[in-house]
């Protein structure tokens, strides 16, 4: 099988390896058929997509929504990249799957509103499905609501005209939208199991994302609570793209 690629920007090391983890665990593969680029460490190659089966991007401290006044450099060129590679990948209808960086990222590139209009704290949320969502491959099998993990400070406010709206809940409209057949974004965060988010709350007590204080709070909101179905979009995504 070839290999699927992972896009990381996470800085800090425990998060960023954390993550690629839980994409392997949830995805279904071995190291050696997830390969991963911290693209806030090193640029982004010239990639041959040929070479992969799918692509999949992570979630990102970064906002695409943020003044371009106050992004740094990495993530300026981060973006940039990424633009880029999403000027390929949307045109051939490349396998793409984005976890909530991926609604910023492929939201802004194909022309959506994304701002912090519908913020999601640190939590558990009731996603539900579209008619469009429930007939689409990735999601079948799944309930038509489901518990999903969110944390996020932007979020897209209008869908862009070439997307698909795939999947909703009461606080944030967007939660998953598909562009083409097999271009695919999640607000939620897919990967996320609850021993993963109790890490990344303390990972990023003072992102800004809560109260740094309250950060044994939230883990222990997280703790009480059950998320166990968004996990089967990755094992559905690798299933169906893998090729080689």
């Amino acid at each position: 099988m070839k290999p699927f690629l992972l896009l990381a920007t996470r800085a800090e090391d425990y998060a960023a390896d954390a993550e690629y983890q839980s994409f392997l665990r949830y995805c279904g593969l071995a190291e050696g058929e997830l390969r991963r680029i911290r693209l806030e460490a090193e640029p982004l190659p010239t990639l041959d997509l040929a070479d992969y089966s799918g692509i999949l991007l992570g979630g990102s401290p970064f906002n695409s929504s943020d003044p371009e006044e106050s992004k740094t450099e990495v993530q300026v060129r981060v973006e940039r990249e990424l633009g880029v590679l999403l000027d390929r990948v949307v045109p051939e209808d490349y396998p793409f799957l984005g976890a909530c960086y991926g609604v910023g990222t492929l939201g802004r590139h194909q022309g959506a509103v994304i701002d912090t209009t519908y913020a999601e704290p640190i939590s558990a949320v009731e996603v539900t499905l579209t008619d469009d969502g429930a007939a689409d491959p990735l999601l079948a099998g799944l309930p038509a609501s489901f518990a999903a993990y969110v944390g996020h400070k932007e979020a897209c406010a209008t869908l862009p005209a070439s997307a698909v709206l795939l999947a909703s809940s009461v606080t944030c409209p967007v939660q998953m939208f598909r562009v083409g057949k097999n271009v695919y974004a999640t607000q939620f965060h897919p990967e996320l199991d609850v021993d993963a988010l109790v890490g990344r709350i303390s990972t990023y007590r003072h992102a800004g994302y809560f109260p740094p204080e309250q950060a044994d709070e939230y883990m222990e909101r997280a703790r009480a609570t059950v998320v166990d179905q968004p996990e089967a979009i990755l094992r559905a995504f690798v299933t169906r793209y893998a090729r080689g």
